[in-house]
């Protein structure tokens, strides 16, 4: 087994070969003074498991990257190729919902397997429904596994998860299910992209703590609109569980201004340098993508991997360094 990294969050991928017991795979990715870009192996990998880590966030160069890298392994003889995508970007855009434009997640998942790679290993996609666009073998990890193991270490006493809207009801119900608690849902009305307003709750939420779910945090402008309308009803402390920080235009800044006693993000995504945090705090998906791709490469189930039941023994996914670090943020009620 190897894995690689892309340039566009080496970091991860570093700690996921960690957690491994690895060291991450020597592979020259350049540029040529055009701007194209070079890949090159720099070790044998015939006939190995080969892992690439790339999340395909803005700039697109990060998924042609990632193209590239999948066509130099295929060349060199690679005996499986796995793309390890901690966030599959374009996935917004996965049906015809006006005249005249693009199903632009399922031309990402053409191209995907154009270039030769032989399975996807991702994490809470925008629209599970995407994995249908692919013909080979889809493993879609859940972030709930490490928000869930935070919280049963460290819970919110009096607590009641938001759906920030319908399509969030799903994820909604099964944190209020696991947790043994309600669920509300903000009824949000769309007046252009990345603009929303919120008009309407159903449930209750005077005097309780809450706790936001969703998968993508991108402008801020929608998870904004929610905050003032819990607050506008009486609620207590405002958490946030989010799996993918794309924290795009004025998000750092909504979000460090608004209610939020804090939010809770993944490491699917690289962190722009100069956003400073006080109220965002990252949860590593190291262990967890490592843990997938050790069973994948011993063809071993992945389920272990899943909340389908409430076993208190299962291993926590969440480093007990950042546990500790993260147990004085949540108030008790």
């Amino acid at each position: 087994m190897k894995i690689f990294s892309g340039t566009a969050h080496r970091p991860l991928g570093e700690r996921i070969a960690a957690c491994l017991g690895l060291p991450l795979g020597e592979v020259k990715i350049s540029r040529f003074s055009d701007g194209e870009i070079g890949v090159q192996f720099e070790e044998n990998i015939r006939g190995r498991d080969v892992f690439l880590v790339q999340p395909t966030c803005p700039p697109a160069e990060n998924l042609l990257e990632l193209l590239i890298m999948v066509d130099a392994a295929k060349r060199a003889s690679a005996g499986r190729i796995t793309a390890v995508i901690p966030y599959y970007g374009y996935a917004r855009q996965d049906r015809k919902d006006g005249p005249r434009v693009a199903i632009t997640s399922r031309l990402v998942a053409d191209l995907l397997q154009a270039a030769g790679i032989h399975r996807i290993l991702t994490m809470d996609l925008h629209a599970p429904q995407i994995q249908g666009f692919f013909n080979i073998p889809f493993d879609h990890l859940m972030a709930s596994r490490l928000f869930i193991d935070l919280f049963t270490m460290h819970s919110i006493e009096n607590l009641t998860i938001v759906a920030p809207d319908v399509g969030s009801t799903k994820l909604a119900r099964f944190y209020a299910n696991y947790m043994k608690t309600d669920f509300v849902i903000v009824d949000k009305y769309r007046t252009g992209p990345n603009q929303a307003v919120a008009l309407n709750l159903i449930g209750d939420v005077k005097g309780k703590n809450c706790l936001i779910v969703d998968d993508i945090v991108d402008t801020a402008g929608t998870l904004s609109a929610t905050i003032a309308m819990l607050k506008e009803r009486g609620c207590k402390d405002i958490y946030c569980a989010i799996t993918h920080p794309v924290l795009s235009g004025q998000a750092v800044d909504r979000i460090e201004s608004s209610a939020i006693t804090a939010m809770w993000v993944c490491d699917t995504l690289p962190t722009p340098r100069e956003h400073q945090f006080n109220k965002i705090h990252k949860l590593s998906t190291a262990k967890l993508f490592g843990g997938a791709i050790r069973r994948i490469h011993e063809e071993e189930s992945i389920s272990h991997l899943f909340l389908d039941d409430h076993d208190e023994s299962r291993e926590s996914m969440v480093d007990s360094a950042q546990l500790e670090m993260l147990s004085g943020i949540i108030s008790s009620d």
